[in-house]
């Protein structure tokens, strides 16, 4: 009965001090006493933060994924261009005057020309130059002058007007898959809100549950302190901050997984990129993100034992009256 002798005398000195002094002592009394019996159950309280950081590991590493997808798809869109086939009959001179109008239009971000020669040596260089050996010095080059348009704003537009002009042969720009990759992130993103309801409703019912338990082996404490007048936010508060302890630890813990799974898979993801020419790194959670999410823990276990303690307390404070 040591700890509600310790209640006791808390209950005993808020009668005597009122105010806001005697609210915070309380609050910092109730935090400290609350670490204290986190930390003297390792064993059960490892289990606790353990099921909790996973199931809140699951949906926050959902929405890692999809936010390095967004950013990939970001990254592809803004380096997405417009290719501009030209007549056969537009010279090199008059690509570069095209060039340079387009240059001038609001629209356009920037422009680059690909005369035929230089479209001939990429083929040499993609490993073609041996048919193009063959077909001997008499061929002529086939290749028409082309424009690459990197598109300042809605880039449909600028394709539909890029093929009205008179010196275009072919216009060549693709946005279906785009319409569909966005598509999937915006149904990847109610996955992961489902799955972050369910989980969170997972370890809410976990932190609940420990709670429950701890209040159990309390209760005639409780009892004992409802006796001496002691109100129902005075005794829900250890149990409060005890669930914050446990949501704390639990997002810190899935922060710390997500952030090694992310090492493990940065390393062979940028060698995967590099092969395509591409610097795409695998991007985490930055310290504003990390600390949302640890708070958000926090709150989630705060509210869970809030909800268990408030009925446990609801149903004895009848009985004791």
């Amino acid at each position: 009965m040591n700890e509600a002798s310790r209640e006791a005398g808390a209950v005993g000195r808020n009668a005597h001090h009122s105010g806001v002094g005697a609210w915070v002592d309380h609050h910092f009394y109730s935090l400290v006493a609350s670490l204290g019996r986190f930390l003297g159950r390792p064993w059960s309280s490892a289990l606790t933060v353990g099921v909790m950081a996973v199931a809140l590991a699951l949906p926050l590493g959902l929405w890692l994924v999809l936010g390095n997808v967004a950013r990939f798809s970001g990254q592809v869109q803004q380096s997405r261009e417009i290719g501009v086939f030209l007549k056969h009959d537009v010279d090199t001179a008059g690509a570069q005057a095209l060039a340079d109008r387009l240059r001038g239009r609001n629209d356009v971000a920037k422009v680059e020309l690909r005369t035929p020669e230089q479209g001939l040596e990429q083929l040499r260089a993609a490993g073609l130059g041996d048919a193009i050996d063959a077909l001997g010095d008499a061929a002529a080059n086939p290749l028409p002058s082309l424009l690459i348009v990197t598109p300042a704003g809605d880039e449909t537009l600028l394709a539909s007007s890029l093929q009205t002009l008179p010196e275009a042969a072919l216009v060549q720009h693709d946005a279906l898959w785009r319409q569909r990759l966005d598509g999937w992130l915006r149904f990847g993103n109610r996955v992961a809100l489902v799955l972050a309801a369910l989980l969170g409703l997972g370890a809410l019912l976990v932190v609940g549950n420990t709670v429950r338990l701890d209040i159990q082996s309390r209760r005639e404490e409780i009892a004992v302190l409802q006796h001496l007048g002691a109100t129902d936010g005075f005794i829900r508060r250890p149990f409060l901050y005890l669930g914050a302890w446990y949501g704390l630890a639990a997002g810190a813990l899935a922060i710390g997984l997500l952030t090694a799974a992310a090492m493990a898979l940065r390393a062979p993801l940028a060698a995967l990129a590099a092969s395509y020419g591409s610097d795409f790194a695998l991007g985490g959670f930055d310290a504003g993100a990390a600390l949302c999410v640890v708070a958000g823990a926090a709150v989630l276990g705060w509210f869970g034992a809030g909800v268990v303690t408030g009925h446990f307390l609801r149903q004895t404070r009848p009985t004791d009256t």
